[in-house]
C-alpha cells in the first residue's frame, strides 16, 4: 500500500518515524568527535614516542588521577614513556575503536530497522550483520559490544590498579559481571521470544 492511499491520520503516524532522523545525524556527529578524539590520542603517543616530554606528560594525564597528573604537570614526578604507559594509551584507542563500532550498528541498523530502507543491496561494502538485522538482533549486538567495551574498561583500570581504590576496582568488576548477565538474559529472552514465535 502506497503512502497516497494511507489516510491522513496513519499516513502521519507512519511519516513520524523521520522525526529520528535527527537522532542518527546527531550520533554521526559524535562519531565525528571521537575520530577527532582519536587522532588527537595518536599524535600525542607518536609524538611521546620521538621524546615529546609534554606529549608524554599529556598521555599520563589522561589515564591517571587528577592528582598524578598535577604532581607530572609541576614537575614533581617524573614520567617516562614505559610499556604501561603505552600499553594503557592503545586500550584507550581500541576502546575509541569499540565505541564507533557500536555508534556504526546503532546508526546503520537503527536507520535500517525503525526509519527506511538503505537499499543498498548487493553493494560490495554492504555490512554482513545488515542483511539480517532486526530490532532483536540489535539489541543483543548491541548488548554484546557494551561488553567488550566494559572489558577494556576493567583491563585498563586492572594495569593501572595502582592508581585506583580497592572499592573502585570492585565496582567496576561487579558492574561488568552485571553486563555479562545483562546481554546473557537478553540474548535468552531473544530465544525464547523466537522458539514461541517460530512459524508452525
Amino acid at each position: 500500500m502506497s503512502n497516497k492511499a494511507l489516510p491522513p491520520l496513519p499516513r502521519l503516524i507512519f511519516a513520524s518515524r523521520w522525526l529520528q532522523l535527527p537522532l542518527y545525524i546527531g550520533l554521526i556527529l559524535a562519531q565525528c568527535v571521537y575520530v577527532f578524539h582519536f587522532w588527537i590520542e595518536l599524535v600525542h603517543l607518536i609524538k611521546g614516542a620521538m621524546g615529546s616530554q609534554s606529549d608524554i606528560i599529556a598521555l599520563y594525564c589522561n589515564t591517571s588521577s587528577a592528582e598524578l597528573c598535577a604532581q607530572a604537570v609541576s614537575g614533581a614526578l617524573q614520567i617516562r614513556l614505559n610499556e604501561t604507559l603505552i600499553m594503557l594509551v592503545v586500550l584507550g584507542l581500541i576502546d575509541v575503536v569499540m565505541i564507533s563500532n557500536l555508534l556504526i550498528m546503532v546508526i546503520i541498523g537503527g536507520y535500517e530497522t525503525f526509519v527506511s530502507r538503505l537499499n543498498i543491496e548487493g553493494h560490495p561494502d554492504q555490512p554482513e550483520w545488515l542483511s539480517h538485522v532486526n530490532a532483536s538482533v540489535l539489541k543483543v549486538k548491541l548488548a554484546t559490544a557494551i561488553i567488550g567495551i566494559s572489558s577494556i574498561h576493567l583491563l585498563k583500570t586492572f594495569i593501572n590498579a595502582a592508581n585506583y581504590d580497592t572499592k573502585v576496582l570492585i565496582w567496576q568488576t561487579l558492574i561488568h559481571i552485571a553486563f555479562l548477565f545483562s546481554a546473557l538474559a537478553i540474548a535468552y529472552a531473544d530465544r525464547i521470544i523466537s522458539h514461541n514465535f517460530k512459524p508452525q
